[in-house]
């Protein structure tokens, strides 16, 4: 019994200091100084791809941004209209008839229904050097799409490269402002760290570039894979690709207001990456290498981080009851606060870094690990129970949409 636990804990200090490492090489990523970016001679062709379905609600705030985009290269956005029975419709095709470079396209019926399928037929209608996709809730500033095609142009081997996104109302509610905090630490400061440290980059789903011939080489996206932002990363790894991070290219992205819709699109993301998961120890191939990080990183945040959360949570009740009765000589009880610690630390840290820290932020962040971590417990069970029900039926997967809220105002002015 001492062997096991002794075992659990080497494990969990591993884990422990592999995500100090990160955190400590993205707030020295995000620190120093860094020098303006360089215009380029030539500006590449940009297709930006907007998948939509029935988002009437964002729409306008949405195509008023992508309006305001300042590109020096060819540029032409497509909003992808995926059967929508809203005004989805017709606003975009007001955009359409406003804009030259904006156009409405009504995407064939097909399955799987999905993202993936819609972008690959984006892909399919549009010319240009570069492919950008933004989620059809997204507010991008003004300048994001010039610094990620400046980022992919100068970086040796880049195959595209990735902004940040930033949660557009994290003042509405304490649901919103954990999940601008968890993006601020696993989409700002985590992929700085693995940039800064180990030349990676994770696709986000939106605010990203790719190279047409790339994905073109690749076969574009997997119109089965439910988080088709990470298969398609490990796809572009394992070719030799880089996709450097660009944290100063912006956009602005509504969250779940409640926690209905969160749950559908976190079982949805947990979904996708067990499917991920299982691909990767399929394929052998997409474990070696650079991508070993990658697949670990995903092994790391939907396995050992639920397993270690539950361990921990499990030993911190027994200690309170007085039932720990083991002879270890680690002090297996520490998990708990460890675990705890870190995860503060992460998100405090990561609000450093965005220079955005707030007296509420160092509450909410004391609080998270309490409740909102706590849920990933539910998720991974939920997301395994569909994702065996979905094998055992053999049905397509199903594209659960994320329900949007009216906002009411814009970020880009």
């Amino acid at each position: 019994m001492n062997t096991v636990l002794n075992f659990v804990a080497i494990c969990f200090w591993l884990l422990v200091l592999y995500y100090s490492i990160l955190t400590v090489g993205g707030f020295l990523f995000r620190a120093r100084k860094k020098p303006k970016t360089k215009p380029l001679k030539h500006y590449p062709s940009v297709a930006v791809l907007i998948p939509a379905h029935n988002e009437g609600v964002v729409m306008a705030d949405t195509l008023h941004a992508m309006s305001k985009l300042e590109y020096p290269g060819e540029l032409r956005i497509y909003l992808l209209n995926d059967s929508s029975t809203d005004e989805t419709g017709e606003i975009a095709q007001y955009y359409d008839d406003s804009y030259a470079h904006i156009h409405h396209i009504e995407v064939p019926p097909g399955t799987p229904r999905g993202k993936s399928r819609v972008l690959n037929y984006g892909i399919s209608i549009s010319q240009s050097d570069y492919v950008a996709v933004y989620d059809a809730d997204n507010q991008p500033e003004p300048q994001a799409l010039r610094l990620l095609v400046e980022a992919a142009e100068t970086t040796p081997r880049a195959v595209g490269a990735v902004g940040y996104v930033k949660t557009l109302n994290e003042s509405k509610n304490a649901l919103t402002r954990m999940i601008a905090l968890e993006f601020s630490a696993f989409q700002l400061l985590m992929q700085a760290g693995r940039w800064g440290l180990f030349k990676l980059g994770s696709l986000t789903g939106t605010n990203l570039i790719i190279r047409r011939d790339i994905l073109e080489r690749v076969g574009g996206y997997d119109p089965y894979a439910l988080a088709e932002d990470a298969d398609l990363t490990l796809t572009l790894t394992h070719i030799g690709g880089l996709l450097p991070i660009v944290p100063d290219a912006r956009t602005w992205e509504q969250e779940p207001e409640n926690f209905k819709v969160w749950l559908r699109q976190r079982t949805r993301w947990m979904q996708g990456n067990l499917y991920l998961i299982e691909k990767t120890i399929k394929n052998p191939r997409l474990l070696r290498g650079r991508n070993f990080i990658h697949s670990a990183q995903l092994i790391l945040v939907y396995i050992c981080f639920v397993f270690f959360l539950l361990v921990s949570d499990v030993w911190f009740l027994l200690g309170l009851a007085g039932k720990v009765q083991s002879t270890a000589t680690t002090p297996l009880l520490i998990l708990w606060f460890e675990l705890w610690l870190m995860y503060y630390v992460q998100l405090v840290t990561a609000q450093m870094s965005d220079k955005t820290l707030r007296p509420i932020d160092l509450l909410v962040s004391f609080l998270m690990y309490f409740s909102y971590a706590q849920l990933w417990l539910f998720l991974l069970i939920r997301g395994v129970y569909y994702q065996i029900k979905l094998k055992l039926t053999k049905k397509e997967p199903i594209w659960d949409k994320t329900a949007r809220f009216k906002q009411g105002r814009n970020i880009i002015g």
